[in-house]
């Protein structure tokens, strides 16, 4: 159990219910949970089409990606690791701290951003203790080197892209990017 300090036990412990709900939910129903914090964080507006998430009051087009801070699966699953390779992928045995993250191998894969479908990206890292919130404008995401952008994520695929955060990127991200840290406290009150 990660400590959340926010106050008592029974809240921290609601807190942490809270939390691990988030990290076992589906890809689309986590990145719904993203979408609704950043439009309840920025007073966003729902979109008017699929083609991107949210709206600003300025009409500005946003998209939204998050990812969870989890340890890297080195091993390939076979017959004979099967049982030890499912135990290991538990969440409570690969969520990550910040601060974990920082010595230890984890990938964060940022995935299916359409450029051209929006102005602004927020995206980030939900990590075991505290969400990490990041924003690049469209038009900065393929020149940046540094995010390792690649623009082929699936084949055929024209004008849609991925980059990671992870051990080598991660500086970047904190540097550039980061316009703020949520605590899941912070993160609950807001849906109370």
């Amino acid at each position: 159990m990660f400590f959340f300090n926010e106050g008592d036990n029974e809240t921290n412990e609601k807190i942490e219910k809270f939390r691990d709900g988030i990290f076992a939910l589906n890809t689309r129903r986590f990145g719904k949970v993203a979408e609704l914090m950043i439009k309840e964080i920025y007073h966003l507006n729902d979109s008017e089409n699929i083609a991107y998430d949210l709206l600003a009051k300025n009409k500005e087009k946003i998209e939204v990606k998050f990812s969870r801070g989890l340890r890297k699966c080195k091993e390939t699953i076979t017959e004979k690791n099967m049982i030890k390779q499912l135990i290991a992928s538990n969440l409570d045995n690969r969520m990550l701290t910040f601060e974990m993250a920082k010595e230890e191998e984890f990938d964060c894969n940022i995935q299916q951003i359409k450029p051209k479908e929006f102005k602004t990206l927020y995206y980030g890292c939900f990590f075991a203790d505290k969400i990490m919130v990041c924003k690049i404008g469209s038009s900065q995401i393929a020149k940046d080197k540094k995010l390792l952008y690649s623009d082929r994520q699936h084949r055929g695929n024209v004008g849609e892209g991925q980059f990671h955060i992870n051990n080598t990127t991660l500086e970047n991200h904190l540097n550039k990017y980061l316009v703020q840290w949520l605590t899941y406290g912070e993160l609950y009150a807001f849906f109370e």
